[in-house]
Order: structure tokens, then sequence, then C-alpha cells
């Protein structure tokens, strides 16, 4: 069976979306828009679904959970184009839940692909959740950014602190990890990567150098959930 793959058509039509953003047009189209995108999108997660059973089970790859609406929110945006143009997929830990804790995730639009890993916007106890974990357990999450198909990608990225945050010695030996905002990991390609005959080999070899880091930031927060439950448990 070949590999799950976009076509020459995917990133065409997501350029032709960018350039006629408005429903009617997309109604009209929606046949192109199911065929080129939905379609080999559908077919990579449930390629995925089966693949993440030898390294990641702990994700999720489902339609439901996975893919995101062509819509967007524009009830907060100055922006009211009504659609987006890129096809995405999220593929978050079963137990924490979409858009919650560390996950996969990979878009592709009009311009580039997207593949990364990580924690993109974790709250503030999130946050100290990590950095304690990292704190004591500097060498693992070490071994882990020095891999070879981790440093391939570039290392660990996302946005970071100007200074050490409060609380932690401004000497502390994790100090160049202590100090992210995001942890991160992730490639950028052109768009048409997503045409190349290779590409599911190329996004599942990324996905397995990312899922180390994203099990190791999710080991915190399922602890603090599991401590939760039986907290609320104990005061039934």
């Amino acid at each position: 069976m070949p590999d799950p793959a976009f076509s020459n058509k995917s990133v065409a039509f997501l350029r032709k979306l960018k350039r006629n953003n408005d429903r009617a047009w997309f109604q009209a189209h929606r046949d192109e828009y199911d065929r080129h995108l939905r379609a080999p999108m559908l077919a990579i997660v449930d390629r995925l679904a089966a693949d993440f059973r030898a390294f990641a089970p702990e994700l999720i790859a489902d339609p439901k959970t996975s893919l995101f609406r062509p819509w967007r929110d524009t009830r907060f945006s100055e922006d009211k184009a009504p659609l987006k143009t890129n096809i995405a997929a999220v593929f978050p830990n079963r137990t924490l839940g979409r858009m919650n804790g560390a996950g996969l995730y990979f878009e592709v639009a009009t311009t580039w692909v997207w593949i990364g890993g990580g924690i993109y916007a974790p709250d503030s106890g999130q946050l100290h959740a990590i950095r304690e974990h990292i704190a004591a357990n500097q060498a693992r999450f070490e071994a882990l950014l020095k891999a070879p198909a981790f440093k391939r990608l570039g290392g660990l990225k996302g946005d970071t602190l100007t200074r050490v945050p409060r609380g932690w010695a401004k000497d502390h030996p994790a100090t160049r990890y202590l100090v992210h905002k995001q942890f991160l990991g992730f490639r950028e390609e052109p768009a048409d990567f997503a045409e190349r005959p290779d590409f599911y080999r190329q996004l599942l070899a990324t996905m397995k150098a990312l899922a180390p880091l994203v099990a190791f930031l999710n080991e915190p927060l399922l602890a603090g959930l599991q401590m939760d439950r039986r907290a609320h448990i104990l005061h039934e």
C-alpha cells in the first residue's frame, strides 16, 4: 500500500482559497477541498493511529479529535476572512485531552509545511510543573535533547524570558531551560514538501524524533492530574 500523501492539487487549492476567501466560493468548491485536502489528511491521521502504537501509544490520532475545522473564529479578530488557508491536525495525550499539555502537530499551508511537537501555551501552573520537572531530571532532559534525530531538527525552541523566572537561582544549572515559556521542536519546509512521495515517511520520522520530548513534558502534568483526582475522591 502506498504511503498517504497530498497531491500537486492540494496546495494549489489552498492558494485558490486564499484568493477567494468567502463562504460562497468555498461551498461551490467543497468537493475539491474534500478530495484534495480532507481525504489525504484523513488517510494520514488513520495511518498515524496505527504507527503511534509503536512509539507513542499515549497520543490520539483520530479525525474527531485531531482535525481542525476549515472555518476561522472571527469573533475577536480584525481579519474577518471566514476560512483558514491551511489544513492542520493535532495529536494530544489521550488523558490530558485536546489543546491541553504537550502534543504533536502538523499543518500544510500556502507557502510552508510545519511539523512540530511540545507545548506551545502552557498556563502558569503547567509551566511551573514543567520547570520543576526539568530541574529534577536535568540529565534525562539533556539526553533527550542530545538525541541525534532531535538535534537534526535544530534543538529546543520556543519563546524565552530575558531573565531567570522568579523563585529560581540565577546560577541554577538548568537556567537555559528554565527561561523557556514554550518547549518546542519543529521543522519547517516549503509547501510542496507535502506533495513529495516520501512525505509520510518524513512526517513519521519527525514525529518519532519529537515524541520523547512530548512524553517528558507531559509527565508532571499527568502526575498533577492524578493528584487532583485523588484529592477530589478524598473530599467526596
